[in-house]
């Protein structure tokens, strides 16, 4: 009896040792098939959504969500549940891009998306693709978009936007639109767009008009070198940020530059001038409730600049019309044409803040230095304010094409990857 007894102890500590090994078993074959990379670790633990949320969704470009794939095949579909696409042409071929977003858009399973951003080239070759583009955002309730097709040839290569079911969307919030013909229908209907950029387009009246009525909560608008119009009459309640971001002529007109602008805008709060202005006067007409200005431009012809006499008219105008506004920050672009009417006796008002004072501009041959009417100890006492303030000026003034900048890497490797239905992925070259 005692003998059996002992041989069932032995039979027990036997499974005992058994079941202790067999976990370390299970692991190892885990490791093996969960791990494309041979290692487990705590990131491939992490669950789907974590994943496509705090990882995938960070990512600046779609092709890197892609390329997350080959870390694990567990990860391999998750970038077709990331809602927001991002697609940038650097030095790929044209073709080869126009069929890797084709591609990636194909396999992508969302229905619903936050973001869609496409920077590229373009010409005629690919109006097809883009209205197939077009009509993806809009099916896909895109709620913010980035849309910058610049053309390498001529005006004739311009992207006509024309499509109904565009300028008819109640699922835009903010929209850039870069290097496009707009040319709707009928009314313009963003009901619930509070951000619009436009970018290097023709602007008619009428069509300026039609948007401003159609966009009933738009709260932000910024012109980033448009031409086609002579006023701007923003008398919709809603609007209270106004970028102006430089202003171009008509290539016909660049030798005979006599454009006058007039901005009407009795509501805005907030009012920024920055960049080149390629036109003889841009004049403030009913803008009572400003509260904020930022005066940061050139204003120049197309082979050279405006006379001096023109630069100091047009920026006291300025600032004798900016009187009632709580602040107005000039950037160094201004600098020296307020440096010589400071020095012919013009005292500028209290609310006047000089950015950038000792930039190289400030110290040229046709600058001099500030008499004591300018308040240098309110400049340097907003030193850290100005810098900001000067680098967000800097960042507005520049193409919104920024979002399609990237780093030495990304202008090296511009392929679009996408996957097929099988395990591996495929490159579209």
């Amino acid at each position: 009896m005692e003998e059996t007894d002992n041989n069932k102890s032995s039979g027990d500590t036997m499974e005992t040792s058994v079941q202790l090994k067999h976990p370390k078993r299970i692991k190892t074959q885990q490791q093996t098939s969960d791990s494309a990379g041979g290692g487990e670790d705590r990131i491939s633990l992490l669950p789907d959504c974590l994943i496509i949320e705090e990882i995938l969704s960070r990512l600046d470009y779609t092709k890197d969500a892609i390329r997350t794939g080959t870390l694990s095949k567990r990860w391999q579909h998750l970038w077709t549940l990331v809602p927001n696409l991002t697609f940038i042409h650097h030095n790929q071929p044209p073709l080869d891009f126009y069929l890797s977003v084709n591609t990636t858009l194909t396999h992508h399973q969302l229905n619903k998306l936050n973001k869609f951003h496409l920077s590229a080239t373009y010409d005629n070759r690919f109006e097809f693709q883009v209205n197939n583009w077009i009509r993806y955002i809009t099916n896909h309730e895109v709620q913010d978009l980035f849309l910058s097709l610049w053309n390498m040839n001529d005006d004739e290569d311009e992207f006509v936007l024309k499509d109904g079911s565009f300028f008819n969307n109640s699922h835009f919030t903010h929209l850039h639109l870069g290097e496009c013909v707009y040319d709707p229908t009928g009314p313009i209907s963003w009901a619930n767009l509070t951000s619009l950029s436009i970018s290097n387009g023709k602007l008619s009246h009428d069509l300026i008009a039609n948007i401003l009525s159609g966009s009933p909560l738009l709260d932000t608008l910024r012109l980033d070198c448009c031409y086609g119009y002579s006023r701007l009459d923003i008398t919709s309640k809603s609007v209270k940020h106004l970028e102006f971001s430089g202003y171009t002529a008509q290539e016909d007109e660049y030798d005979d530059l006599d454009d006058i602008i007039e901005i009407n805008a009795p509501y805005i709060s907030s009012l920024t001038i920055i960049d080149s202005l390629m036109l003889a006067k841009l004049l403030l007409l009913e803008v009572s409730s400003l509260v904020k200005v930022s005066l940061n431009y050139t204003k120049c012809g197309y082979y050279e600049k405006s006379s001096k006499e023109e630069e100091e008219e047009m920026l006291k105008r300025f600032i004798l019309h900016l009187r009632h506004a709580k602040e107005v920050k000039i950037g160094k672009f201004c600098v020296k044409a307020l440096t010589r009417l400071t020095a012919k006796g013009f005292i500028f008002p209290p609310n006047l803040q000089i950015l950038d004072a000792a930039s190289p501009l400030y110290s040229d041959s046709d600058s001099m230095e500030l008499v004591d009417g300018c308040d240098n100890d309110s400049s340097h006492n907003e030193s850290s304010d100005n810098d900001s303030s000067h680098n967000e000026s800097s960042d507005n003034g520049s193409s919104d094409s920024d979002a399609s900048n990237s780093d030495s890497d990304e202008s090296r490797d511009s392929e679009e990857l996408v996957f097929d239905d099988g395990p591996e992925a495929d490159e579209v070259n």
